[in-house]
C-alpha cells in the first residue's frame, strides 16, 4: 500500500509517519490488512525520512494541481490530509486560507476520484466548525456555525469528504480534533497557540503570554491522543460510520485556570510565575466561540479514546518532548 500524508513535515505528520512505519500495515477500503511499502510525505519544507527507504519526502505546494496529480497515483490506498493554514493565519490572510484549506482539499479529492480505486481519506477538522450560541454540550447534530475563515474552510471540507464518500469516490472519514496541547516547538499563528505555550514555555524556563481570561474553557487532546485517533479513525470500517463520516473526537474539557494549576503541579510556582496575562480581543473572540465540551459518545463506541485528564496531557509532554524527555 502507498500512503500519502499532507503536512508530512509537521509535528503530527512526522509522528504519524513514524507510527505507520512501526506498524508496517494498515487496512484498505475493503478492510483488508495491507503492508505499507511506500509513504509519501508532502509539505512546503522537507520532511524527515527517518532513514527509512519506504519514505519519500516531496516539497511543494499542496494547492498545485499538477503536483497533486503526481502524488495521487493508482497505487495510493490511503491519504491523511493534515496540511492546513492555521486559524489565526487564515483569518489574517483570506486568500491563502481558502487556497490551502479549501482548494487543496478539493484537488486531493478530485485526484482520488480520478484514480477510481476508492482510497481511504482521513481529513482532520476542528472545533472551529462550531461557533455562536452553543449548548453546554455540543452534540453530533449541533448545527455548524463557524465564526472564522478557518472554521468555514474546515466545515466545507467536511461536507466535501462526506459527499465524495456518498458517491463512492473515496472511503472518507472526518476527525474533528480538539485543540492539540501540548504541542512541541515554538508558538505559531493559531488562535489556540497559547494552549500549548502556557505549559510548554514555562516548563522550559521561558516566559509565556496568555491572551484569554482564566475562566476560558477549552476542549483539548494531547499529541499522543491525536496520533492514536488518526490511526484508529483510519482503521474503522467504512460501513461502521454509516451516512455520517464525521466524528467528534474525545477530549478533556479544562479551563485555562485549571491548566495553570496542572502546570503548578508539574513545574511549581516558578513555572506559573512565567505566565504573563495580556488580553487579546481577537484571540478571545475566536477561541470563545469554540465548544468547551462535546458529546464524543459515537467516537468512543467506535474505539477512539482521549486523555484521562489535563495532568496526563502535561505528563505526556514532559515524557515525549520536554528537553529530550527529561
Amino acid at each position: 500500500m502507498h500512503v500519502v500524508i499532507t503536512g508530512g513535515a509537521g509535528f503530527l505528520g512526522q509522528r504519524l509517519a513514524r507510527k505507520i512505519l512501526e506498524q508496517g500495515v494498515l487496512t484498505d477500503s475493503a478492510n483488508r490488512l495491507s503492508t505499507v511499502d511506500r509513504l509519501t510525505l508532502v509539505d512546503v519544507v522537507p520532511a524527515n525520512d527517518f532513514g527509512d527507504a519506504r519514505i519519500k519526502s516531496v516539497v511543494g505546494d499542496i494547492a498545485d494541481a499538477a503536483l497533486v496529480r503526481e502524488l495521487i497515483g493508482a497505487d495510493v490506498g490511503s491519504v491523511f490530509h493534515l496540511a492546513a493554514i492555521v486559524s489565526g493565519q487564515a483569518e489574517a490572510d483570506f486568500d491563502l486560507g481558502m487556497r490551502i484549506n479549501l482548494d487543496a482539499t478539493r484537488l486531493l479529492l478530485e485526484a482520488c476520484r480520478a484514480q477510481g480505486n476508492r482510497p481511504k481519506f482521513v481529513f482532520t477538522s476542528s472545533v472551529a466548525v462550531y461557533g455562536g450560541a452553543l449548548p453546554e454540550v455540543v452534540q453530533d447534530a449541533t448545527a455548524l456555525n463557524p465564526r472564522s475563515s478557518y472554521g468555514v474552510e474546515k466545515a466545507i471540507g467536511e461536507l466535501l469528504v462526506n459527499e465524495y464518500s456518498r458517491r463512492g469516490y473515496i472511503d472518507g472519514r472526518v476527525l474533528r480534533l480538539p485543540t492539540i496541547s501540548v504541542r512541541p516547538g515554538k508558538p505559531n499563528k493559531a488562535a489556540s497557540s497559547f494552549a500549548s505555550g502556557i505549559i510548554r514555555e514555562p516548563l522550559n524556563g521561558e516566559e509565556a503570554v496568555c491572551p484569554v481570561a482564566p475562566e476560558t474553557r477549552l476542549w483539548l487532546l494531547s499529541p499522543r491522543g491525536a496520533i492514536r485517533a488518526l490511526l484508529r479513525g483510519h482503521e474503522i470500517a467504512g460501513d461502521a460510520l454509516g451516512d455520517s463520516r464525521t466524528l467528534n473526537l474525545p477530549g478533556v474539557s479544562v479551563s485555562v485556570a485549571e491548566m495553570v494549576e496542572a502546570l503548578r503541579r508539574a513545574g511549581g510556582e516558578d513555572a506559573v510565575a512565567r505566565i504573563r496575562w495580556e488580553a487579546d480581543a481577537t484571540v478571545a473572540r475566536i477561541v470563545g466561540g469554540w465548544p468547551a465540551v462535546w458529546d464524543a459518545s459515537r467516537a468512543l463506541a467506535l474505539g477512539l479514546e482521549g486523555d484521562a485528564d489535563f495532568d496526563a496531557v502535561v505528563r505526556a509532554y514532559v515524557e515525549d518532548d520536554l528537553r529530550g524527555g527529561r
